[in-house]
């Protein structure tokens, strides 16, 4: 298994979270993911060589992602979350001292504390979800299809619960 290098950034004032907290749980939803064969054989990192898989996070508001949205995606509205997955996206893959970059998630709290109280769940459980799903954006996965949402739900519930959360 490589090892992990997960940054992660709050400017957003309402929610104080635990980063080192949610840094380690999202290393144990990478690996959760990684231990699949299936899901490994499907990824972007297949075929690659690498000792170190990096990545950050972006935790801000529903303006920054308005704003975000707008400016990178031609899209007029905040999203609870934006990927930039740059291994999957790249034609080029780019791989330095063994380090593959699979590039930045971008999560607005605010949407995080509205969706978890529609959802009756806690604010830290909704974020793990959205965390697990920006992570298989890194890792090239999309849910273009019916069949391919639903794969990517199953996923997340599924590593959600190997860290000890039941399916949202």
């Amino acid at each position: 298994m490589p090892d992990f290098n997960i940054f992660s950034e709050n400017i957003y004032e309402g929610w104080e979270i635990d980063e080192k907290a949610f840094i380690d749980n999202a290393r144990s939803i990478l690996k959760y993911y990684l231990s699949f064969p299936d899901v490994y054989e499907k990824c972007c990192l297949k075929g690659f060589d690498y000792d170190t898989i990096s990545f950050d996070f972006l935790y801000c508001d529903s303006k920054k992602t308005h704003k975000i949205n707008k400016e990178y995606r031609n899209k007029d509205y905040p999203a609870d979350i934006i990927t930039f997955a740059i291994f999957a996206d790249s034609d080029e893959k780019f791989i330095f001292d063994g380090e593959i970059n699979l590039g930045e998630v971008i999560i607005a709290l605010d949407k995080v504390i509205d969706e978890a109280e529609k959802k009756k769940i806690t604010k830290e459980h909704e974020l793990l979800f959205l965390i697990s799903h920006g992570i298989l954006h890194l890792l090239g996965f999309d849910h273009q299809s019916e069949e391919d949402y639903n794969f990517i739900i199953d996923l997340q519930n599924k590593a959600l619960e190997s860290i000890g959360y039941d399916k949202i």
